[in-house]
């Protein structure tokens, strides 16, 4: 026989549809009554209030075509701070990601509601530039993605299309970012030969450089370990921690080791909800929610 879940109360998305609002009266687990199609808010630690944020997600909702893929996200990033999206494979952490730069866009089938705003400045209202929007945010992707050029080339390339040719400032901008990136003593001999030269840790890095030569206001990182050998990891970790403070980074990682050595805070999402959000100690070693525990000690996904 079908439980009958009483809901009781409603919650409404962004384009004003109503949602059932998850109970637990239900006598169901919250991750069960997500794949029921049940919502309810997050779990989000009061200390991020205290921060200073740069973006600010409320209620925010994406579909592919009819199917639904984030359910009313709201969740604000933090200054200076590195924050993990964590969740089993499918649970939308790359989507929300692709959102923020507006890469979605590029699905003719995707549509959104709700609001994210960057600094204030709405992302997605009709007058936007998404050019220049994405040149506030560095991208760095799964896998390494130098351009087929120098690596010079590769690092300035920002400056390039925004029409900057003096030397002077291409080659400080050039020297900076790949001391940003970590990458100037093995790279400083041969920054006229091809990037595809360098191993795949140091494309990483390469890209890692290019994405911080424009001096973003954010680096938006999609699993940028996935492809790489543990020692390169390994860099690209310490990367991350000396990258903190001087850029906001919002990481995906399906590795919940890595999101605990490198993230200031960490949101568990499931099924294109988010779950649970808070300082990455308080999540890893007490989540307030058993799912979130059951979740990080592999009891499930």
């Amino acid at each position: 026989m079908e439980q009958q879940i009483d809901v009781g109360k409603v919650a409404t998305n962004g384009s004003g549809n109503l949602l059932p609002l998850f109970d637990e009266r239900s006598g169901m687990g919250r991750l069960q009554a997500i794949v029921a199609g049940q919502w309810f808010p997050p779990e989000v630690d009061p200390r991020l209030e205290r921060e200073e944020m740069v973006l600010t997600i409320k209620d925010f909702c994406l579909w592919y075509g009819e199917a639904q893929a984030l359910f009313n996200i709201s969740m604000k990033i933090p200054h200076g701070k590195v924050t993990a999206l964590i969740g089993p494979s499918g649970c939308g952490k790359s989507t929300l990601l692709r959102s923020v730069n507006r890469l979605n866009d590029l699905v003719d089938s995707v549509r959104v509601s709700g609001e994210m705003t960057l600094y204030g400045d709405s992302i997605y209202d009709k007058g936007v530039d998404v050019i220049e929007l994405r040149k506030r945010m560095g991208m760095v992707a799964q896998k390494p993605n130098p351009f087929p050029m120098t690596i010079y080339e590769n690092v300035i390339y920002p400056l390039r299309i925004d029409g900057i040719n003096d030397r002077k400032v291409l080659d400080e901008v050039c020297e900076k970012s790949l001391r940003g990136a970590a990458l100037w003593d093995e790279a400083k001999d041969r920054l006229q030969q091809s990037a595809l030269g360098l191993s795949g840790g140091q494309q990483q890095r390469l890209c890692v450089a290019r994405a911080i030569a424009s001096e973003p206001e954010m680096l938006l990182m999609d699993e940028p370990c996935s492809a790489l050998d543990p020692i390169a990891t390994a860099k690209i970790e310490d990367l991350i921690d000396q990258l903190r403070g001087s850029y906001t980074i919002l990481i995906v990682t399906h590795n919940m080791q890595q999101a605990a050595r490198v993230s200031d805070y960490t949101a568990f999402m499931y099924l294109g909800q988010l779950v649970e959000y808070g300082p990455t100690p308080s999540l890893f070693k007490k989540p307030r929610l058993k799912e979130t525990e059951d979740y990080i000690s592999g009891r499930f996904g």
